[in-house]
């Protein structure tokens, strides 16, 4: 079952992180963008050369489905062409999908994605379930029949987030709330690694947040999203695992992706300023958690 993959990866390199490829024009180092002429070539060569680089060092990889729809059809085209040479790589492969408002457009969501045969080579889907249970149900009916795994977004790590995720529903945050709805649709779906198939999505800004939720759900993965973020932290982020340092995962973006950038270079070697960084956050979350 997917989850048990990842978390198999995760011990194999004992490395939790996710690397987020969400790079912007800025992020791309310049040679390449003036090699390649255009954008979202520019952007395909990229990501595919981190991919390469970084094959055998971290468990994951995450892609937008929203970031490259905007870009039109060539834009998909070159989502395909990446998920596929992330999954023959051998990554665990995330891809977020377009936000659902309908119950109808949930329905539409998961037959595109969440089917084995799926032309969107990915392991597990990011969903905002904000609406409600009919954002929920329509990707846990698709997965009992296929591998696939999805997280539902419960706390993000925007600065603005508390101002309705964390209101209180009743005797409850309103994330808290979402995450119990989560939690009794993931029961089924337990896999041999102890967690299920249906995952929340929290933030590495909130480390109360994460803790909460790792006490609270014994069985639920967590993916970790925010590690970027200026108030986020590797202490935070270590709330989320268990005591076998399992039972998570760390979404990194431009920290890796744009790592040459901190490094003050001029992007040349933007693959080894990527692998540098994974190790430092490698390192980081070691000082709090111990992945046996």
């Amino acid at each position: 079952m997917s989850v048990d993959k990842l978390q198999e990866r995760i011990r194999k390199f004992k490395n939790p992180t996710v690397v987020d490829f969400g790079a912007q024009a800025e992020h791309i180092p310049p040679h390449i963008l003036d090699e390649e002429g255009d954008f979202l070539r520019a952007y395909g060569r990229f990501c595919i050369e981190l991919m390469e680089g970084l094959a055998g060092v971290v468990p994951a990889v995450r892609l937008s489905f929203s970031a490259f729809a905007v870009l039109g059809s060539d834009g998909l085209a070159m989502l395909s062409k990446l998920l596929d040479r992330a999954s023959r790589l051998g990554y665990y492969v995330i891809l977020d999908v377009p936000e659902a408002l309908s119950a109808q457009q949930a329905k539409e969501n998961a037959a595109a994605f969440c089917l084995d045969a799926s032309q969107w080579k990915a392991d597990c889907f990011v969903i905002c379930s904000y609406i409600g249970s009919d954002g929920l149900k329509p990707y846990a009916e698709r997965i009992k029949d296929s591998k696939k795994s999805f997280f539902a977004v419960l706390r993000t790590g925007n600065k603005s987030a508390a101002e309705l995720q964390d209101l209180l529903s009743g005797n409850r945050l309103a994330h808290i709330a979402q995450a119990d709805l989560v939690n009794r649709m993931a029961e089924p779906f337990i896999g041999r690694s102890g967690y299920c198939r249906i995952g929340m999505m929290g933030a590495a800004t909130s480390g109360d947040s994460l803790r909460n939720l790792r006490t609270k759900y014994k069985h639920i993965f967590l993916l970790v999203d925010g590690y970027d973020y200026p108030n986020a932290n590797a202490k935070n982020c270590a709330f989320a695992f268990d005591q076998l340092g399992h039972g998570a995962a760390i979404c990194a973006g431009i920290s890796i992706t744009a790592a040459w950038q901190q490094d003050g270079k001029d992007g040349r070697e933007f693959v080894e300023s990527a692998l540098a960084a994974c190790e430092r956050i490698k390192k980081n979350i070691g000082r709090y958690i111990t992945v046996l």
